[in-house]
């Protein structure tokens, strides 16, 4: 359970990475997409509630 919970942590950082770079946002005023930091933490936590979700 524990491993299952940390991929989905895991890829929702890596997805949240991953459209901050592919999509983001050009004029820096988007509060989530603006930042690499701030849209990886947007991920995990969206990893993490969906992981608890499929139980």
């Amino acid at each position: 359970m524990t491993l299952r919970l940390l991929l989905f942590v895991v890829g929702g950082a890596v997805a949240g990475f991953a459209y901050q770079r592919l999509i983001g946002c050009r004029t820096g005023t988007c509060p989530i997409t603006s930042s690499p930091y701030i849209s990886s933490v947007y991920g995990a936590v969206m990893g993490y509630l969906v992981s608890g979700a499929l139980r």
